[in-house]
Formats: structure tokens, sequence, C-alpha cells
């Protein structure tokens, strides 16, 4: 794998997306959500973010390469919700690329805004190559989100288990135009190498920002301004599956509430550590 430094000056602008109460009924229907402004269509859940954004977020790293890649870590900085009738517009490009412990790892971020250029949101996307190898680390690196040295061996705020349905991932798949195979095809999942289809990893962030909503903001996504993880394990799609999140205080970023948090699988295993949500009072 050569990094590149013309990588770092590939830009992109998706078209014009507008945001119907449909798309964003089916994006809380999808994960579960039982929030009823979300049900609504009064307020787009925190995660829909990705809906009008994802294709175009991921643009720049496809141009650099083909190689596949896993999704590693996503922040979610929210400036405004999303409401059905606005028109949205993402910019995205390549911000760095870098040597890890699991091969090699980029970085992406994208501004999303109204097309009258109100930011609606601000999103950082890690991807990790495994096996393949950088000599040289280039341009910026994601925003620092790791929780706070001892959290796990406090007292958690809260526990939310969410247990998923036998087609999650295909109805995740529909509502979020995320329609990689390998999250509903234990086949194709096996030919990456997996052991058989795995959950999307912003549905299992949707997961953990229900539970921050519900616990941490007094059930107002509103109030939600940055939701951050890192996806630490796959989340295998089979029959009984459970992701439970863990919820610690982490006191104040600036004027904002702040929350660490990690989800698990029915096994107890980690999918996403280090997560980080800033809440507004």
């Amino acid at each position: 794998m050569n990094a590149e430094r013309r990588w770092l000056d590939v830009s992109v602008v998706s078209e014009d997306i507008p945001v119907s109460a449909e798309a964003t009924i089916a994006y809380a229907r999808a994960t579960n959500d039982t929030n009823p402004c979300h049900l609504s269509g009064e307020v787009a859940p925190p995660l829909f973010a990705v809906v009008p954004s994802l294709k175009t977020l991921v643009r720049p790293k496809k141009t650099a390469t083909s190689l596949h890649s896993l999704h590693g870590e996503h922040d979610l900085v929210v400036h405004r919700p999303i409401v059905p009738g606005m028109i949205l517009r993402t910019r995205a490009r390549l911000v760095g690329v870098h040597p890890s412990p699991a091969g090699a790892v980029m970085v992406g971020r994208g501004e999303t805004r109204t097309v009258e250029d109100q930011l609606v949101n601000e999103q950082y996307l890690t991807w990790v190559f495994r096996g393949e190898t950088l000599t040289a680390s280039m341009g910026d690196r994601a925003p620092d989100h790791r929780l706070p040295a001892g959290t796990r061996e406090t007292t958690p705020l809260a526990r939310a288990v969410v247990t998923l349905d036998a087609d999650q991932t295909r109805r995740y798949a529909e509502a979020s135009g995320d329609r990689d195979a390998y999250t509903y095809d234990d086949a194709y999942a096996r030919s990456l190498g997996y052991p058989g289809a795995i959950v999307h990893g912003l549905c299992t962030m949707a997961f953990a920002g229900r539970a921050i909503v519900d616990r941490c903001c007094a059930g107002d996504s509103r109030r939600l301004a940055r939701l951050a993880v890192r996806f630490s394990g796959l989340l295998l799609m089979r029959p009984g599956q459970q992701v439970t999140t863990v919820i610690w205080p982490a006191g104040r970023r600036e004027n904002r509430l702040a929350f660490a948090f990690e989800s698990e699988d029915v096994d107890g295993q980690t999918v996403i550590t280090h997560g980080l949500a800033e809440v507004r009072p």
C-alpha cells in the first residue's frame, strides 16, 4: 500500500439530498428506536446523519485505494439536529494516512451543511487496512475520545440492552443505504475471512446512541452534541444476539456534560470501546 500525499488533496461534494419524514422514520425503525419524536418524524435520530452523507464520506477513501477495509472509528459532532424538510450537502476529504499496529489507517473528515450553508454536523471516519504497512505518517489524526483512566473500575450510571431481530441487518441496509453483503450474507462474509455475517458498525453505534439519548439526554436527542466510538470487535449477526451499552459519567468538556461508554455482545465481548458522548445541559 503506497502512501501518496496527493490523496490528501482529494475533496468531493455530494448532490443536494432532501430529508423526508419517511426516511428518518425508517431509520428509527431499523435501529429499534422507541423515541416518539423519532418515530413520528419530528426529528431524525442522531445517527441518521450518516444516511445522506455516507456515500460521499467514503468516496475519497475509495479514490485512494480499492483494498478492503474495516470501519475503525466514527466521530459525529452535531451542530444542529436533522429534521424533515432540510436539503443537505456533504463535502468530504481524506485528512490523514498513518501506520498502525493493526495495519494501515486512513482518516476522513466530512461536513454536512444545509443548502443555506448552515453547518449541521462534522464527521470523522477512520478505516483500518489489516496487514497493510506504511512507513510514513501524513496529515491529521482523528480527534481523541479515549476513556479516562480508571473509568471501567467506577460504578456505571446505566446499562441498556438491545436484542437484535433476525432481519436487523437487512432492515438497516435498506434504511441506511449501506448494503455491503457481508452484513447479511454468511457465505460472502466468510469469503472475506469473517466467521459469518456481521452487524454494521454504524447500526451498533446507533444502538449506543439510543442508550445515551434515553439515559443522558432525558430522551431529547437535540441535546446530543457529540458521539464518538472505536469499533473494537465484530458483532456477529446470529440468533439471540444482544448489545449491552454501559455508561459512566465523565465530568464536563467545556460547557457540556460528558459520558463514557462501551458496548458488548451477548457473550460479553466488547464491540465498541472508547465511546464518548457530549450532552448539552
